[in-house]
């Protein structure tokens, strides 16, 4: 179907009706499976990586030579600064007795006590399902509370503990996330209008597309094997809502300009919609098919969000696109009340003659436009300089969270952990684990001994079968430290040279390490993979080479100087340990959607240029997009802002990245450098196209537009 069919349907004087019932059957299907997206979520691929990795295959052969220990553990910690009593030692007997109950095999170990006399640790694991885990986490940090003797401290902390410390956080944040996304839109939107309604019709249609995702999103979790976590899920709701109204601020403003000069109101719809079209789809398909590319990443987590993250972007498009303009067309004019556009005869004219000065109506832009024309060498140069400068920032930030710095304020399992480590050696919350052959039980037992690093080696464990040892190794250094990673690297290397051992070494520093090579790969992969859709994306639609290559160029010193500033922020917020996987999403998300404002600005430049030639055509497109480009780009950085909200340091971290990367895209990048460099390339800036040989207006230009281009 052509461009102009599909324009003519939501702006039809009787299709709009039947676009209108149609979204809302639609939603009346697809809301009430929105709402049972959160039954589909599956947390754990947050922490899971690849099953070829080695941590992956030791977790696999101890789940199948040990079952019945491969429960989360709960860790129970008592601590006295003076030196524990003997009250102390009882409470925790007493206690173990109780935790028998929830214990996996219905037995706790004895206590174990720490050399400096301080503190004691009891550990089980816990049994039963999820729901009955979280019950008996919970049962145990009650009864750790009550009745504590003066001067004792105790915490809980270990995977189930910290599993648990996850759910309570996140414990009604989906809502809390909606809640924040939309107030903020709505201010922003009625901040925009200035109309007491104008700004609930967009806010609403975003509504509707995001019920509308959420329910196919969950048919795919639940019928298509599509992987859904808190991750995704989060930012499938920031993603529709900031994607959406950018959007609607598009087609709205492009809409108010056709209303002057149509006096039938579909038809100024009909227009307003094929001539935004276009850039509408293309900034669809960039993001779209970028987050798709994530496919190819091989960090579960990562790969997750992109057929969700597409599917929102692509629900954004189809309701901005039918239900969007089906109900501002039935509503008319009065929408834009107390700024109602009118029709004149005089602007009509204009138009037809390709002379109306609808710049007039932006004198800030106008200006804006004007120094950039003045001086477009200087304001690229100067405007390139300030960003290279942004990107010293970078040196503030490090990749590696560690555990206990996840969570924004403090909770149980971190202050365990704090409390093991300050009477413990540093690696004994969290040992590696050796999975070797019951035969060299001994030699992987002395190979790992002579380790560096390696603070105590356990009794090696026989599996029931007694084909299989497990050996703990406790390490020197705290589990997420570079030096404990090192640890793993070299105890590796140890026990895989012991003949017939079949050594594996798993743990939660060896997740680690795993880690960080699996997220060095999906970077060296993946990220060339987005560039090119970009560039073939940009191509086609510019129908040109060098454009794209400049935009191109342009979003990659973006990103870096976004890292830079947010490398200031977040340094000043006490934040500067990335979460691995955030640089590439943070990639993804500012080339994808910081380059919507420049695919907004130059198919506008495209369009005016061919009627105008290129130098008057760049700057009125400036002057025109100017203000709802802004606008648009100021809501897709609230919006993620609002992940600010979660009580997560990645989700915070991620929402401070975009949000100012997508600030410098459309106050710097789009408003300032790319036009003063498409100005100065002149029209070789559109080669090997047509518009490359047209360098003059090729239509009368207003006297207001001269002034600008500095005719």
């Amino acid at each position: 179907m052509s461009r102009h069919r599909l324009a003519g349907l939501p702006s039809g004087r009787r299709s709009k009706y039947a676009l209108i019932v149609f979204w809302l059957l639609l939603v009346a299907v697809a809301g009430p499976l929105s709402v049972k997206l959160g039954e589909v979520q599956d947390n754990d691929t947050l922490g899971l990586l690849p099953a070829g990795v080695e941590s992956s295959r030791a977790a696999e052969r101890a789940e199948a030579a040990f079952p019945d220990s491969t429960k989360p553990v709960a860790i129970a910690v008592y601590v006295r600064d003076s030196g524990l009593t003997d009250a102390d030692r009882a409470r925790a007997e007493a206690d173990r007795a109780v935790f028998a109950r929830y214990a996996d095999g219905g037995a706790v170990s004895p206590p174990v006590p720490s050399e400096d006399g301080k503190a004691l640790l009891v550990s089980f694991p816990v049994a039963g399902d999820d729901t009955r885990r979280s019950e008996a986490v919970t049962d145990v940090k009650e009864r750790l509370a009550l009745d504590q003797p003066a001067g004792l401290r105790t915490a809980l902390t270990g995977d189930a503990a910290a599993e648990s410390d996850v759910m309570d956080a996140f414990a009604g944040m989906d809502v809390t996330l909606l809640l924040a996304t939309a107030a903020t839109v709505a201010l922003l939107l009625l901040v925009t209008y200035r109309s007491p309604v104008l700004w609930l019709i967009p806010l609403l249609t975003v509504g509707v597309a995001n019920q509308f995702a959420g329910g196919v999103v969950y048919l795919m979790a639940r019928y298509g094997g599509v992987t859904v976590d808190f991750q995704s899920q989060t930012i499938l709701t920031v993603l529709v809502f900031g994607v959406g109204v950018d959007y609607a601020l598009l087609l709205i403003a492009r809409y108010r300009e056709e209303l002057r000069r149509h006096a039938d109101r579909h038809e100024a719809m009909r227009v307003a919609l094929r001539r935004s079209f276009g850039a509408i789809c293309a900034s669809a398909a960039t993001v779209a098919i970028g987050l798709l590319c994530l496919l190819a990443a091989e960090l579960p987590s990562t790969r997750g969000l992109g057929p969700v993250g597409a599917v929102g972007i692509g629900a954004a498009l189809l309701a901005m696109t039918t239900l969007l303009p089906a109900v501002l067309v039935l509503c008319g004019r009065w929408l834009f009340w107390p700024f109602v556009p009118r029709y004149t005869s005089t602007t009509a004219t204009a138009t037809a003659t390709a002379t109306a000065d609808v710049s007039a109506d932006h004198r800030l832009w106008r200006r804006i436009a004007a120094l950039v024309g003045a001086r477009p060498r200087a304001v690229w140069i100067g405007t390139a300089a300030a960003l290279v400068a942004l990107t010293f920032g970078i040196g503030n930030l490090s990749v590696g969270l560690p555990a206990e710095e996840s969570f924004t304020s403090e909770v149980g399992s971190v202050t365990g952990q704090r409390l093991i480590a300050a009477h413990y050696p540093s690696g004994a919350a969290s040992p590696a684990e050796i999975l070797a052959t019951a035969g060299t039980a001994e030699q992987v037992t002395a190979a790992a001994r002579a380790v560096p690093g390696v603070a105590r080696v356990d009794a090696p464990e026989r599996s029931p079968d007694g084909a299989w040892v497990r050996v703990p190794a406790v390490l020197a250094d705290t589990p997420d430290s570079d030096a404990a990673m090192e640890t793993v690297q070299r105890l590796r290397t140890a026990v895989h040279e012991v003949p017939g051992a079949r050594a594996l070494v798993g743990g939660g520093t060896a997740v680690l390490v795993d880690q960080e090579r699996v997220v060095g790969r999906d970077n060296r992969v993946v990220v060339p993979l987005i560039l090119a859709v970009v560039v073939v994306i940009l191509v086609l639609l510019l129908r040109a080479l060098v454009a794209p290559l400049l935009l191109l160029v342009s979003v990659v010193l973006s990103y870096a100087a976004a890292m830079g500033a947010a490398g200031f922020i977040l340094d000043a917020l006490g934040y500067t340990k990335l979460f691995v996987g955030i640089p590439l999403q943070a990639f993804l998300f500012l080339v994808a959607l910081g380059v919507d404002y420049t695919i907004f600005l130059m198919t506008r430049a495209r369009e005016e240029a061919a009627q105008r030639g290129h130098r008057p055509g760049i700057l009125r497109a400036l002057t025109v997009t100017g203000g709802v480009i802004t606008s648009a780009g100021v809501v897709l950085a609230a919006t993620f802002a609002a992940l600010g909200v979660l009580p997560l340091v990645p989700s915070m971290q991620t929402g401070v990245i975009v949000a100012v990367g997508i600030l410098l895209d459309t106050l710097l990048i789009r408003s300032l450098l790319v036009p003063a460099l498409a100005l100065d390339l002149g029209a070789r800036t559109w080669w090997p196209g047509k518009l490359s040989g047209r360098t003059t207006a090729a239509l009368p230009v207003p006297p207001q537009e001269r002034i600008a281009a500095g005719a």
